[in-house]
């Protein structure tokens, strides 16, 4: 999930930064979202949702070849305007077909794709094709990227910059990487494009502190979590509004 903020008309052709495109800075972006919850957690701030493809996922779904994924996209766009990206490894996009995913894309309103092990070296097709259908390429940076890679991802790179806070794996901390901020500061030398900053955000207190020189946090593995604890409740939608909601710094978000 990022903090980036909706502007009301989704347009590329306008600053993306400052105001008026589809990506504007200052909100937050849900990884995993599910259709009951998504119009919750955007009415309590989050403005950008992102969709995981994950391992094995379901290729087909009601026999029409479509995503799965789609499917959920589709059932969301039905009571949301806040912008989705799909997340993903390549190889399901790839062997789905990236003209017809990007086609199928555009179709249910998807905003743009991040691919996690997808190079700016090795994208220039696939972001050839994302452009064509006006739909953002995303790219992931880490605090081991040099700075011929973070040029790469600046010459590549659309609608914004996922920046990882530390090597290895996901998952909720106790603090924030220092080195997040130095790659933040790092990215800037090279791009415009708001930079979020994921991994290991799972607290008001780490939200606000990456505000302060980030555009967005990224919450991923904390409301998954409260999802998980949250089983069994009747009132579990609105629960997870209330946690979402309470992770943003309150002067901000109100």
């Amino acid at each position: 999930m990022v903090f980036v903020e909706q502007s009301s008309e989704a347009s590329s052709a306008h600053d993306p930064v400052r105001g008026g495109g589809r990506w504007d800075h200052r909100r937050v972006i849900i990884r995993g979202a599910q259709p009951n919850t998504s119009s919750l957690v955007a009415a309590a701030g989050v403005v950008v949702l992102d969709v995981g493809v994950a391992n094995g996922v379901e290729m087909t779904a009601a026999g029409d070849g479509d995503l799965a994924t789609f499917q959920l996209i589709d059932q969301s766009r039905r009571t949301i305007d806040t912008p989705i990206i799909l997340f993903s490894y390549f190889n399901p996009l790839l062997q789905y077909g990236l003209k017809q995913l990007c086609q199928e894309a555009k179709r249910v309103g998807l905003d743009g794709v991040l691919v996690t092990d997808l190079t700016p070296e090795e994208a220039t097709d696939f972001s050839a094709e994302l452009k064509s259908h006006d739909l953002d390429m995303i790219f992931l940076i880490a605090p081991t990227s040099n700075d011929v890679r973070l040029r790469l991802v600046a010459k590549h790179a659309s609608g914004f910059i996922y920046a990882v806070s530390r090597a290895g794996v996901t998952g909720a901390r106790e603090s924030v990487s220092v080195e997040a901020e130095k790659l933040v500061r790092r990215m800037r030398a090279f791009s415009d494009l708001p930079i979020v900053v994921g991994f290991g955000i799972s607290s008001s207190s780490q939200v606000a502190e990456v505000e302060q020189y980030a555009d967005g946090v990224v919450v991923g593995s904390a409301i998954v979590a409260e999802i998980e604890r949250s089983k069994g409740r009747d009132d579990v939608v609105s629960h997870i509004g209330e946690f979402t909601r309470s992770l943003m710094p309150e002067l901000k978000y109100k």
